[in-house]
């Protein structure tokens, strides 16, 4: 059997790490199977890659689409490819190949996991270094910008004692799963 694993850290993730971009390259390379998990990669709970992993045996192919979609860090990487290798579960990474249990084919894999770990940790420190710039700056709020003013929602809120959900969203621009949160918001804040 083939198995595909992807895993994304956001719903918006870059294009080429996008669920829909991984599942159309792990089918085209004979994915039969598909798990997939949306967690950021230094965040430990991957419950449906501790279900694939449960599942591969001997014979069985895994097939990912890059290193870092796979493991956090470089010493998980290793022991789970190992792990892998050892229960005869033939592991490809698409961006770099097929792994095998050769002297040869673990330094590769030892040097490629450190390089992603490397590049993860440098966007984890200029991402820290430039919101420490930004907390420095007038104005300065955590989070993304407001999309609504206050007298736009406060209009939402009050169309919505006359009007359903996707009308007053049709009315006001306000999609209805963001009309619909912040409703649950207030509910939350009047308790």
């Amino acid at each position: 059997m083939i198995y595909g694993y992807m895993r994304v850290s956001t719903t918006g993730q870059v294009k080429g790490n996008s669920l829909e971009e991984q599942e159309r390259v792990l089918r085209h390379h004979g994915a039969q199977e598909i798990y997939q998990d949306a967690f950021t990669g230094t965040k430990t709970s991957r419950p449906n890659f501790n279900i694939l992993m449960e599942k591969l045996t001997d014979g069985d192919t895994l097939i990912v689409t890059k290193l870092d979609r796979f493991a956090r860090n470089t010493v998980e990487g290793i022991n789970v490819i190992q792990k892998l290798l050892d229960k005869g579960v033939r592991v490809t990474i698409l961006n770099m190949g097929t792994v095998d249990n050769t002297p040869t084919g673990k330094l590769i894999l030892t040097v490629m996991l450190g390089f992603a770990e490397f590049e993860r940790d440098m966007i984890m420190q200029r991402t820290s270094a430039g919101k420490a710039i930004a907390k420095t700056k007038e104005g300065y709020s955590e989070g993304r910008p407001q999309k609504y003013t206050e007298e736009e929602i406060a209009e939402a809120m009050d169309l919505l004692n006359k009007y359903s959900f996707r009308q007053v969203s049709k009315m006001t621009k306000i999609s209805k799963s963001t009309l619909l949160r912040l409703t649950k918001r207030i509910c939350d804040e009047a308790q």
